[in-house]
Formats: structure tokens, sequence, C-alpha cells
């Protein structure tokens, strides 16, 4: 660890816990044994917040993927886990639930070093949800059934269905919420009786291995749970077509769903793909402005920016769009921009150089295409990838900024006259992931969710998330649902038995 990241945990009081787990050499989790990965060859986490080395993580290869397909692969077709009844994997996942929320704080800070994020976000929204989310799926073994079925064909039948465990599944994880996105879709996988290989992403492994290890903790079979970490062109690209994988799960952005999409589809598996977003958001000239204003800005400027269904664009009724306007500006400067471990941030780096880099040449982008700067558009001066929250005034549904997703603290505004304009404009787009509605008319509210053309959508708020609600978006935001009891279907194959009598 660089001594400026040593420097930083002690200025902010990182925990004794985080420290030792930061400490401590890093290795994946095959068949219940943590090991360095075959290559040897380790990879050095970067903290966003001072550009410093956290630690080292392996680098997996593709043998290394092997052996963990080939442990899950053993434990689901002969090993205990499929052959527990329901209630033993329900007490499971429920003492699974119960060490994270007991290591709550440790799983925040590292969190919050890994990816760069608000502490405190990290705390109440990615560790509540992951605790959430198992407690959510940990009820639903005991629930998972098929049906009987009274055949109309001549003679005596017994028909019904069951529902099985699908079988191996891969899980691909992005980076922007690690050990949430994980448990969005693990919880599932083991509450439907699979096992599971996940693949975190490379920059933000750390809480993942930590979660390793409170999965053996936990009691888990060997074999049940599989963590390899690794370069996604290397381990996430092998895994979308490794013939032992039964299903792949994947969040990330668009362009590499594409190529995840394509080879596990080529190899007849099952795929649910969670992808980019550019959420467009309608504030109507009903809507309570000022608590509209707070509501985009906290929408959009969570996490940096770095939200995939963050509401990016903004279309306001030209009655209120000035007022509107002025608030959001207004309330923006109020956002603390700090190092994630400032309890008092808001406002966090951004996760890498390249994301910083990318961000800002977006930024530039939208100064070239015409649109309005109207706050911020600049790096912030000193180590870490910080960029202030930026907003374009008086953008065309043409304009780079406004068409693709930016992943930063970029939010382009443009206003409208009639709500079928609005429409119009909120759906003009290859991306279905959300969408929200300020109004205090629900009459207007309800006539228009049916119109808009994405897979959530939030009404006087942003990114309302429960695991008791699917999540999954439309059109170039791909397919499939993670949560609900929708997600199970994705996990469960259903078979047909028939018994004939006479």
């Amino acid at each position: 660890m660089d001594a400026i990241v040593r420097n930083y945990l002690e200025q902010f009081g990182a925990g004794e816990k985080t420290r030792r787990f930061l400490d401590r050499p890093h290795a994946m989790l095959i068949d219940g044994e943590f090991v360095a990965g075959e290559g040897g060859e380790r990879l050095d986490v970067i903290e966003p917040s001072t550009a410093g080395v956290i630690a080292q993580i392996p680098l997996a290869t593709k043998g290394d993927l092997d052996r963990a397909v080939a442990a899950a692969r053993r434990q689901f077709d002969g090993g205990p886990w499929r052959r527990l009844k329901p209630l033993e994997r329900e007490r499971l996942l429920h003492r699974l639930a119960d060490l994270i929320e007991a290591h709550a704080e440790e799983l925040a800070e590292i969190e919050s070093i890994d990816v760069g994020k608000s502490v405190t976000q990290a705390r109440e929204v990615d560790i509540q949800g992951t605790v959430d989310t198992f407690r959510y799926f940990a009820g639903w073994p005991s629930k998972i059934h098929g049906r009987t079925v009274e055949p109309s064909l001549p003679g005596s039948h017994v028909a019904y269905t069951r529902k099985e465990p699908v079988g191996v599944v891969g899980v691909i994880v992005p980076w922007n919420f690690p050990l949430q996105t994980l448990a969005w879709k693990v919880a599932a996988a083991l509450a439907a009786g699979c096992t599971v290989v996940i693949k975190p992403a490379e920059l933000t492994s750390l809480s993942t291995l930590r979660f390793a290890e409170l999965i053996q903790e936990a009691g888990f079979p060997d074999g049940v749970v599989n963590v390899v970490t690794g370069r996604g062109n290397v381990v996430g690209a092998a895994m979308a077509c490794h013939p032992g994988i039964d299903k792949v799960t994947f969040t990330g952005s668009t362009e590499v769903g594409r190529n995840v999409g394509r080879s596990a589809v080529g190899g007849i598996r099952r795929v649910t793909l969670e992808l980019g977003g550019k959420s467009p958001v309608l504030v109507l000239d009903d809507a309570d402005v000022d608590a509209a204003a707070r509501a985009v800005a906290n929408g959009m400027f969570f996490n940096a920016g770095q939200v995939c269904d963050a509401g990016s664009r903004v279309y306001v009724q030209r009655k209120v769009h000035d007022r509107f306007l002025a608030a959001l500006l207004e309330y923006t400067r109020t956002l603390k921009i700090a190092p994630g471990l400032d309890r008092d941030c808001f406002i966090s780096p951004l996760v890498s150089a390249l994301q910083k880099d990318r961000v800002m040449t977006y930024i530039e982008t939208g100064r070239r295409e015409g649109a309005e700067l109207v706050y911020g558009g600049r790096e912030v001066d000193g180590r870490g990838y910080f960029v202030q929250p930026t907003i374009f005034a008086n953008c065309r549904n043409d304009m780079k900024i406004v068409r693709e997703e930016i992943f930063g603290p970029v939010l382009v505004t443009a206003p409208f006259d009639e709500v079928s304009e609005a429409l119009t404009l909120a759906n003009d787009s290859p991306y279905g992931l959300a969408a929200a509605i300020y109004s205090n008319d629900l009459k207007r509210v309800h006539a228009l969710i049916p119109e808009l053309r994405a897979g959530s959508v939030y009404v006087n708020a942003h990114s309302t998330i429960d695991p008791s609600m699917p999540f999954g978006g439309f059109k170039e935001s791909g397919f499939g649902k993670d949560l609900g009891a929708e997600q199970l279907d994705s996990l469960t194959e259903t078979k047909a038995v028939w018994i004939t009598l006479d």
C-alpha cells in the first residue's frame, strides 16, 4: 500500500478491520480454497481519491476459470447443495445476510476505498441494499414450486410441472456497485439452488474478495460460490462462452454486453444483460419545482454519476424551465466534492484516470456541439479523479452528450412545450433502462407511464430500488430482470411430468 493511501486511511479514520483486510494478501476462492492463481500475476488496485495503490489482486487465467467452473459443476451435479432442503438453503442465506450486516462498516469502507464512492452512501445504499437483497431471496427457496394440471387427453393421467435450478451461473459484475450488484445476481441464483462463479470488475474486486471470506464463514458447501479475479477480456470473455456454464448474467456497458450476449447465445446458454442507459426525466409544469430540482441533482450526481439508470437527460416544461434551472444550480452548489471516506462527501471521485479522461472528453464535446455550459465542466485540482458536477442547458437530441452514456457527473437539459413533445424527446434514444416523471397530477402521470419505453419509471424520485421489484431495461439497455420474483424465472428450468395411469 502506498504511503499516500495509508495517510488517507489514517486521516479519515478507516477502521482496524478494514486496514487488516487491505494489508493481507488477496486470493481467489475456488472450490472452498483461497488460491493465488496459476499464473502468479497480480494487478495493482488504485484508490480513486488519492490515485495511490491500495493492494494487489490475482490475475486469473483461463485455467483458473476452468477450475472454478469445474468446482461449481461438481457441486451442482453431485454435491449436497441441490439436495439441501429449501429451509436449509434459507438458513444459509439468512446467516450470510447476518454476517454482511455484522461487517457493514468494514464493507462500506472497503467499497469506498476501492470504488472511490462516499462511505456514507456505501453504508446506506450499497451495504444495506446487499443485506436486504439476501434477506429477500432467503425467503424464496421454500416457495419455488411447479403446478398441477388437469389434462384433456383421453384416459387417466397425472400431470404436473417442476421448477429446477438452471445449473452453473456465470456472474459478471460491474465496477460501480460491486457488492450490491453481486447480491442482485447471486442471491437469487443461490435461492434457486444454482451454483455460481463470480467475476468482479478488475478495477473494484476487493469487496467481492471479502464477500468470499464471509461465504466460507457462513458455511456454504465448497464449490457453491467461486470467485475469480482478472481482466474482462480474458476471464469475462472466457466465462461468456464456457461450455460448463448454463447461464450468464452480466451488468455493464452495452458495447461489452453485445459481445457477452453473442458468446452466450452461440453456446445456447441463457443470458441476462443489464446494460447502459441514458435515462430521461420529465419535469411537468405542475411539479414542485424546488423538490424536483433537489431530486434530479441527487439522482444524477450520486456516485459521481456512475449509475446505469442515472437521470442524465432532463426535459423541463417551458413554463417552469427557468425556475427549475435556477433551483437546480442553487442546490448543486451545496453538494460537497470530497474524498470518499469523508463522511460529508456527496460527489466522490470517478473510479479511474481513464474514466475521468472519458468524462472530460464528453464535456469538451458538449462545448463544441454548442450546448450551453451553465455549471461546472472542469477537473478538480489535486490528486485523485475528481470532476465537478456539470450541467448543460438548451441541448438538442442530436448532440453526442445527449445520445451517449457518459457515466459521469454530467447532466443535460432542454425545455419543451407540450407533453407529446416531451415523450418524443424521451423515447428518442437507443436506451430504455429507466425514466422519471415529476408531477403532482396523477392523471397526467398515469397517462405518461405506458408511453415511456423504459424498464423502470420513477415518479417524483429517481432510482428507487427494492429487492422485491424487478430491474432491467428495454431496447439497447438489455433484456431479462434482476430482482423480484421475475428474476427466478431465468434461474429455473420448467420440467413437464406426465404419468399415465391406464
